[in-house]
Order: structure tokens, then C-alpha cells, then sequence
């Protein structure tokens, strides 16, 4: 169950990212990050020469921990990363982590 809603929410938050670039009259380039090591990041969207890391969670609960992939991704390209955002079903909008913001599902 829990296996599902994740794949729900990520599907319905691609979907938001992708018409939020296309309603702005931009190409989407939508990108997949993972390392060897197992660090991954949900989505990388490519904007104005910047890679803006998204990572989708399930819980409500903004933590500096569920950032840890999106600041691994900042590290790894940090000429180019820019501030990353944790999509989220709760309702708060917070700084998270050093370059990282929590943001609920409803305001993709």
C-alpha cells in the first residue's frame, strides 16, 4: 500500500513539474539522479542553465534527513545545482536543509 501511494505521488508530481515547465513556455528536460553509492534524487529538472533537484516524499513531516540526497546531488554539481525542494503531503513550506525547501504537493 505504502509502495503504491509513493508511486502515485511521484507520478502525479512529475506530471505537475511537467506542465508547470510547459505552462511557461519551456521545453521540458526532466532527468533521473543516482550514484553507485545508492544516492538518488526523483527528479533533476533542467532550467535557465541550472539543475534544480526534486525528491518526492510521503511523509508530512519536513526533517533536515530528507534532504540528504538533494544535498549529495548539490555537492556532486555544484557549479550548476541549484536550491532543491522536497515535495511533500503536508502543509508547510520550510527550509529544510542548507539549499533545500520543503514544499507540499498542492502548490506544484
Amino acid at each position: 500500500m505504502i509502495l503504491d501511494e509513493l508511486a502515485i505521488n511521484i507520478t502525479l508530481s512529475a506530471s505537475l513539474i511537467l506542465k508547470a515547465i510547459t505552462h511557461q513556455g519551456l521545453e521540458p528536460d526532466i532527468y533521473f539522479w543516482r550514484t553507485s553509492a545508492g544516492s538518488e534524487v526523483d527528479f533533476v529538472a533542467a532550467a535557465e542553465g541550472k539543475l534544480v533537484p526534486i525528491e518526492v516524499k510521503l511523509s508530512a513531516t519536513s526533517r533536515p534527513a530528507i534532504a540528504k540526497s538533494i544535498r549529495s546531488f548539490q555537492e556532486d554539481f555544484s557549479d550548476f545545482a541549484a536550491p532543491g525542494y522536497v515535495v511533500h503531503p503536508g502543509g508547510d513550506r520550510p527550509p529544510i536543509a542548507p539549499g533545500a525547501t520543503a514544499l507540499p504537493f498542492g502548490e506544484l
